[in-house]
């Protein structure tokens, strides 16, 4: 690697190391967090028939984006650091270093090498600061463009490669079909004739001022100098057939190698993101941009890409298209033609806009970030019409200056191949360039001596040899493959131009709709476009040297612009809720939708209320803001707010399961149990059909029919409860835990004496999950009503105990069943250490004071009876308890105040005032 790529992409590493501390933020979770296909459970097949997003290709939800090779990427990063986002950001800022350093190789072999060495070294710098790349560099997500772009760079320079083993394979071919094997020799007969004539010395010379035969020349690894060649001709030591063969073998070998390798690069390009298959077309271009006349061989490679193109586009529009929300793209469910197609030649425009002056960014542009054009008296209409005329004009006369001379006849270009000699200026050097009549290859720097004598009319031979070398890479640059380059830069603007269109032109919604309007990160290579024609710029600046001192200046101002914009952006990727807050003044509704779920999420409830109302005010028909919403209501226990948020949230999205769930827990809670039961069943049979997240469609019907069951389990209606519970376990998603259900299913049985089938369904519930702590307690639960099956029961409590022991409910079902045992000091036990792991629980207090006067321990049942108190002082069963274990512990005067208290909270208590009157016999 040279200087210049070192230099830049450490400027990329050093801009964006910030990143590394950086968490998982917006679309990262759905991606890494909650993706299955990143599980070690979830078979590697998967990762080939699943989306982006871990959503089977087949199911109607689907994304659509079909990524496996960015997935497995994810795959790696969790099975070498889990869910650690430190791993995943350093994979993301190497592959942005890794493809600022093919950029500015892509921009030697672009950039017109007559100019100056700063064209590569100012698209290097500008590509590794520029602000609009921080999404796809802090964003996890962003490796699907970055993988993309490295493999589009890699399978550029790679037919790159290709070309030049295929172009430079002329006369080998021809020396193994004997096309030139007999000239050559007779060539060998004829010099060795002259080699003693008075002439011989002055064609030496000649020779030697001619065509600079004495200076090296490269074959390989081996320097080879046309004397040498020449003497060996005069000797009549010939270049074995055999060697011939061989080196034409493995230059052939080579051309097919690079040509197959380009091809799946860019089949890798696609299978990281859908863009990089235009790499094909760019590739096509560059060819025929520094190509002079298309041979066959440049034919054959052309139908090649093309062929590959077409049959990788085919695949890809195998995947069905998905189908977008409105909040997602609203321009492309916009009712009139006109709106749509304004605003869409639009966008564009304003994506370029973004690109230049990269000042006013954001994670999100859906929605109303960029208003709809209605109307042809838009002045943005204007904007669509200069950028579009400039760009078609543009491309038309570099399309004009590049093509030009391919117009003349094909007779006409065979004879000035045969018979014309022509030169190219370079500075102040003349080199001339002539034709072989063999090969009708450029004789400057390709030919041996011999072959230059008999072409510029020296040889004494009567016959016209050729015996040709490799050219050299630097030399077929410099004297073919740059000469359209070199021309005005025209093939060079032409090239900036495709890397900055192809790339975007599937996101323009103007071939198909896509799922945003704008987005930053997918402009991160088109922005290498845009970097090789400012390095273009920056080059023919350098070369006036009167502009030269001005030219620094600007660049260094534009590195440190965007430098300091990239760190600013860097500390907004951060965290939720610094990116979130940070697109408030250009997507106030989804920020502040977004910013309101993360601050509750961190117990900033009035502030979390506050972000919802706000993005509400600005778009009123958020279904989702609407069932955040309520949830936070619901957790404040102002249930009728709840209530309505959830019904306004059912409205605008009738689909949001999790409403309906939240919904019936909602109504439920405010005692209006009939209503629950309708909205349960309404959104235990909702289709899914069509949904983004099917997976969280499915949990949440589950989860309505269990919320159903529990609540038909409570009033006793248990056979109602059983049919729920029933329907729940028939329409178990694949990837939702089963043990629960089952769980459930063997308590309701339990509860209707059906023990047999109870036990088979707590069964089934530990082989789903062997360490499902509730099934093993109901199971043991089940066991104990047996008497002959009793030191069973305890070996499952005891495993329970053994798999949680931080759980309280554990020890509390154990301390239960050893005081149906009669085992009361090791109950108490039990309930101590229930009531210690959840001190806050007044029934498990409750149940440890009970416990410890059981087991005769009066002293530690007055202070759990004390501690119950504490935890609700308006609970006058408390305030009784209390009052009797004073009672029993000889402390009068603080007992009648207990019953006192529990008789102020509810008057009239046959308990409390039998026992104050019992206490009143004592203390008399």
């Amino acid at each position: 690697m040279d200087h210049v790529s070192l230099a830049c992409c450490l400027l990329a590493f050093l801009l964006y190391y910030t990143t590394l501390d950086a968490d998982f933020v917006y679309d990262d979770r759905r991606a890494i967090l909650t993706n299955p296909d990143l599980l070690p459970t979830t078979p590697w097949i998967r990762l080939l028939e699943n989306d982006f997003w871990g959503t089977p290709l087949t199911d109607s939800g689907s994304h659509g984006s079909y990524r496996p090779l960015c997935v497995l990427t994810f795959r790696l990063n969790y099975l070498l650091g889990g869910f650690q986002p430190w791993g995943y950001h350093l994979v993301n800022v190497l592959l942005h270093c890794l493809a600022t350093a093919l950029l500015v190789r892509v921009a030697r072999h672009v950039l017109p090498r007559s100019r100056s060495p700063v064209g590569p070294a100012v698209t290097g710098l500008i590509f590794a600061t520029h602000p609009i790349h921080t999404e796809a560099v802090a964003g996890v997500v962003g490796r699907a463009d970055l993988a993309a772009c490295n493999f589009y760079l890699l399978s550029f320079l790679t037919y790159i490669a290709h070309m030049k083993y295929r172009d430079s394979l002329c006369c080998m071919e021809a020396v193994v079909q004997n096309r030139c094997k007999d000239d050559v020799e007779r060539a060998g007969d004829n010099i060795k004739q002259f080699n003693g004539s008075k002439y011989h010395r002055f064609v030496v010379n000649l020779q030697k001022n001619v065509t600079n035969c004495n200076w090296p020349r490269k074959f390989g690894r081996v320097t080879v100098h046309s004397e040498t060649l020449v003497t060996a001709v005069r000797k009549n030591k010939v270049i074995s057939e055999n060697y011939v063969e061989f080196c034409c073998w493995t230059r052939m070998c080579k051309q097919w190698g690079y040509l197959f390798a380009s091809l799946l690069l860019a089949l890798a390009a696609m299978l990281s993101k859908e863009t990089g298959v235009t790499v094909l077309g760019v590739s096509i271009l560059y060819d025929c941009v520094t190509t002079s006349s298309m041979h066959k061989r440049q034919w054959r490679s052309a139908i090649l890409l093309s062929s590959t193109a077409v049959v990788l586009l085919l695949l890809r529009l195998q995947v069905p298209t998905p189908q977008f929300s409105t909040a997602d793209n609203p321009t492309a469910r916009a009712p009139h033609l006109l709106t749509r197609l304004l605003t869409f030649l639009y966008l564009p425009a304003f994506n370029f806009g973004l690109l230049l002056y990269p000042n006013s960014l954001s994670f999100d542009w859906g929605m109303d970030a960029i208003p709809r054009i209605t109307s042809l008296r838009d002045p943005r209409n204007c904007v669509s019409v200069v950028f579009y005329l400039t760009f078609g004009l543009l491309v038309r006369h570099c399309v004009k200056r590049v093509f030009t001379r391919q117009t003349f006849s094909p007779a006409k270009s065979r004879r000035r191949r045969e018979n014309t000699t022509t030169f190219l200026l370079s500075g102040d050097v003349k080199t001339w360039i002539c034709s072989c009549s063999v090969c009708h290859s450029s004789l400057s720097e390709l030919h041996s001596a011999s072959c230059r004598t008999s072409n510029n009319n020296n040889s004494t031979s009567m016959y016209s040899t050729c015996v040709c070398i490799r050219m050299p890479p630097r030399a077929i640059l410099k004297n073919g493959r740059r000469r359209k380059l070199e021309n005005g830069g025209c093939g060079a603007i032409l090239l900036g131009l495709a890397f900055l269109a192809l790339p975007f032109l599937p996101a323009t919604n103007l071939i198909f709709y896509v799922g945003f309007v704008v987005a930053e990160r997918v402009l991160y290579l088109p922005s290498a476009g845009l970097c090789l024609l400012l390095g273009m710029g920056s080059a023919k600046l350098w070369d006036a040297r009167k502009y030269r001192c001005c030219f620094v200046a600007g660049l260094v101002v534009l590195c440190v612009c965007f430098a300091a914009k990239t760190l600013v952006r860097n500390g907004e990727w951060v965290n939720e809720e610094a990116l979130y807050r940070s697109a408030i003044t250009i997507n106030p509704p989804k920020a502040f939708g977004n910013l309101g779920s993360v601050l509750s999420t961190q117990g900033r409830v009035v502030d979390a209320e506050q972000a919802f109302r706000k993005a509400l005010f600005h778009r009123p028909n958020m279904a989702d803001v609407h069932y955040n919403l309520g949830v936070l209501l619901q957790g404040k226990h102002q249930l009728d707010e709840a209530i309505q948020s959830y019904q306004r949230a059912i409205h605008f999205r009738p689909s949001l399961a999790l409403a309906y769930v939240n919904l019936g827990a909602a109504l439920i809670a405010a005692g209006r149990c009939q209503e629950a039961v309708s909205v349960l069943r309404q959104g235990s049979r909702l289709d899914g059909t069509g949904l983004r997240d099917r997976r969280e469609h499915e949990t949440a019907r589950v989860s309505a029919l269990l919320q159903l069951g529990g609540l038909y389990s409570d009033q006793g209606r248990l056979q109602r409860a059983l049919a729920a519970y029933r329907e729940a376990a028939h329409s178990l998603p694949k990837h939702y835990p089963p043990q629960s259900v089952f769980n459930l299913l063997g308590e309701t049985l339990a509860r209707l004496k059906q023990d047999e089938e109870a036990e088979r369904w707590y069964q089934a519930a530990l082989n789903a999950q062997p360490d499902h702590v509730p099934a093993h307690i109901t199971y043991g639960k089940l066991l104990a009503k047996n008497v002959s099956r009793v030191a069973e029961a305890e070996q499952w409590f005891r495993r329970a105990q053994r798999l949680a022991p931080q759980d309280a409910s554990v020890y509390h079902y154990y301390g239960e069943f050893l005081a149906s045992r009669g085992r009361h000091k090791e109950a108490a036990d039990m309930y101590e250490k229930a009531a210690e792991l959840r001190p806050r629980d007044y029934e498990l207090a409750v149940a440890a004071a009970t416990a410890m006067r059981q087991a005769g321990r009066q002293d530690d049942a007055e202070r759990w009876y004390r501690q119950a108190v504490s935890l609700k002082p308006q609970d006058a069963r408390g305030h009784t308890n209390l009052g009797a274990i004073l009672h029993l512990n000889g402390k009068y005067t603080e007992a009648a105040a207990s019953y006192r208290e529990a008789l102020r909270l509810q008057p009239g208590d046959i308990t409390t005032l039998t026992n104050l009157h019992k206490l009143h016999s004592v203390m008399t």
